[in-house]
């Protein structure tokens, strides 16, 4: 087995972190201040909101708190300041799982915490009916329209890596984050009318948001088997340019960020299968239960006007 240099950033010329080892996966954080502001701002604005309904003697399910907070920006911050955030522009590896965590598992739990019925829910008037008029207003019901969303959602991946875009974001720190802030957006964008419990304009009935679902996945599958599959280098110069001492290759380790993409795109869109079918399940019973209560009604009614008097 060959020796490694003993200074690997002089080697690299001070830009590769260490070998990314079992110990460094759970050790190698790296805080990035502008987003950590960002994440604890939202979620302090989110749990000011749960104490507020508390506080005034209002329920608010535990459930929509923890996956808001624990569930979606808790997997925003450990994709972006955890060994995945250190070593994103190292290892497309990397990058390639932070990816799908940011674009589809953060925003499914973001959209399951229902922040906009919070906001709904403890706004003062004023601000409540401005929030409304948005809900209802044609930028909404664009933004929300699964069709443009859908599109937005397949091309971003696409346009990513094949374009100079992915390369620009491994170069330019700003660009890298507010990168991270577009995975997420267009994530929610999409997941929103389909997964989630908000008002919002454009909701799908149920087997139309399984379909919806069920369209996008092979597009994941297709772009990681390109990727897979492709022999040129994605941003060559800059990963040629690392002189990275250790680990596999760089094409080696696309061909495994391509297999990411794959594998994570069909496990991820399983458990949103799983999510929706749940949901429908809950819909159904309710609407089983709002018929019920129907026709009691109607049998109270029927009953009173037989033994009521002519």
């Amino acid at each position: 087995m060959s020796q490694l240099p003993v200074d690997l950033f002089a080697a690299s010329g001070g830009d590769v972190p260490p070998p990314l080892t079992g110990a460094r996966i759970l050790t190698a954080w790296s805080v990035d201040p502008w987003l950590a502001a960002v994440i604890v701002a939202i979620g302090g604005l989110y749990l000011y909101g749960v104490s507020t309904l508390t506080r005034r003697g209002d329920k608010w399910p535990v459930g929509r708190t923890v996956a808001f907070v624990g569930g979606g920006l808790g997997t925003m911050t450990v994709a972006t300041m955890s060994s995945l955030g250190t070593y994103d522009d190292t290892l497309m590896s990397v990058h390639m799982i932070q990816h799908m965590i940011l674009s589809m598992v953060t925003p499914v739990f973001l959209c399951l915490g229902a922040p906009v019925t919070l906001a709904l829910r403890v706004l003062p008037v004023k601000w409540r009916k401005r929030l409304v008029a948005l809900l209802h207003s044609r930028f909404a019901k664009l933004a929300s329209f699964p069709l443009l969303t859908g599109i937005l959602f397949v091309a971003t991946p696409f346009t990513l890596y094949f374009t100079g875009w992915y390369q620009a974001t491994l170069e330019n720190d700003y660009l890298h984050e507010v990168t991270h802030l577009h995975f997420v957006l267009v994530g929610s964008l999409w997941f929103w009318p389909l997964l989630g419990v908000d008002p919002v304009p454009n909701r799908l009935a149920h087997p139309f948001r399984l379909l919806a679902i069920f369209a996008t996945l092979p597009f994941h599958a297709i772009l990681g088997l390109t990727i897979m599959q492709d022999n040129d280098l994605i941003a060559a110069s800059y990963y040629n340019g690392l002189n990275r001492p250790w680990g596999s290759s760089p094409i080696t380790d696309q061909h495994a960020a391509g297999g990411i993409l794959w594998g994570s795109g069909d496990l991820v869109g399983f458990l949103v299968f799983i999510v929706l079918a749940v949901q429908w399940a809950q819909h159904s019973k309710r609407e089983a239960e709002r018929e019920d209560r129907r026709l009691d009604r109607l049998e109270a009614e029927e009953a009173r006007r037989v033994s009521s008097p002519a």
